[in-house]
């Protein structure tokens, strides 16, 4: 496995918290609310901390392998995501803002410096740090409220999906009728057939504050899948973060 593809796999749907009370997701009837109504109470359970320190537990599972390791995630909400892995030693670090994307790895000496036109190649669509960051602290990747959606009732959640769907793929949102976080949001591209599935199956309030305590990651290409299970360890809100960076001399540095 390539550590550089799991980093980009991860960057998908990467958030979780730990607390001792619980907020499961409703398997009651839910009663029937319009998209409009259902997208603003979305948009309105954002998270409104300013940084967030977590440790994650991280498994991931593909066609070829099996592997755990230990992330430590550092986000001031606007400007900056910092990523660390480690497996015994250091396996990568990285840090994302709004115009650059870097990363290396003390173990296989190697670095990439570039900006969010690489994750367009990788994902095959646009994508800017606000979305990223959406995805990371489990809200919808595209503004719910920017164009008018569809609405069902499915597998006890709120289904919204735009009415004019993007040209490469659709897109799909599972709204909890409860607390309005996500329960889950689907891309899938027909074509290509590719479907990424990101899930919430748990919720903590830690702090008086709603977040998802586990995610779990299913990707899809053809024969290929990808699983990933992350699950935090610890998390504290609006504390003072250093996100230091710094790519050492000698590295090689990797192109994609």
């Amino acid at each position: 496995m390539k550590y550089y593809t799991l980093i980009f796999i991860l960057l998908l749907g990467f958030t979780s918290c730990k607390s001792s009370k619980k907020v499961t997701n409703n398997s009651s009837i839910i009663k029937k609310m319009s998209a409009r109504k259902v997208a603003k109470k979305h948009i309105s359970s954002n998270f409104d901390e300013k940084t967030i320190d977590a440790r994650l537990k991280v498994n991931y599972k593909d066609n070829k392998e099996k592997i755990g390791f230990s992330v430590r995630m550092k986000i001031k909400k606007g400007e900056v995501i910092w990523l660390k892995g480690t497996k015994f030693i250091t396996v990568f670090k990285a840090k994302i803002t709004p115009t650059k994307v870097q990363f290396y790895s003390p173990y296989y000496k190697n670095y990439f410096d570039g900006d969010f036109s690489m994750l367009k190649k990788m994902l095959g669509t646009d994508i800017n740090f606000e979305q990223l960051q959406n995805m990371l602290l489990g809200q919808s990747l595209l503004n719910v409220k920017s164009q008018r959606q569809e609405i069902i009732i499915k597998d006890a959640s709120y289904q919204l999906s735009p009415k004019k769907q993007a040209s490469l793929f659709d897109i799909f949102f599972y709204v909890n009728p409860q607390h309005y976080k996500l329960d889950g949001q689907s891309i899938v591209n027909p074509l290509k057939n590719q479907r990424l599935d990101i899930r919430y199956p748990k919720y903590s309030t830690k702090k008086g504050v709603l977040f998802p305590e586990k995610i779990i990651i299913n990707a899809k290409e053809k024969e290929k899948f990808t699983n990933i299970n992350l699950t935090t360890r610890s998390v504290e809100f609006n504390k003072k973060l250093n996100t230091d960076f710094k790519i050492p001399n000698g590295y090689k540095e990797i192109k994609l």
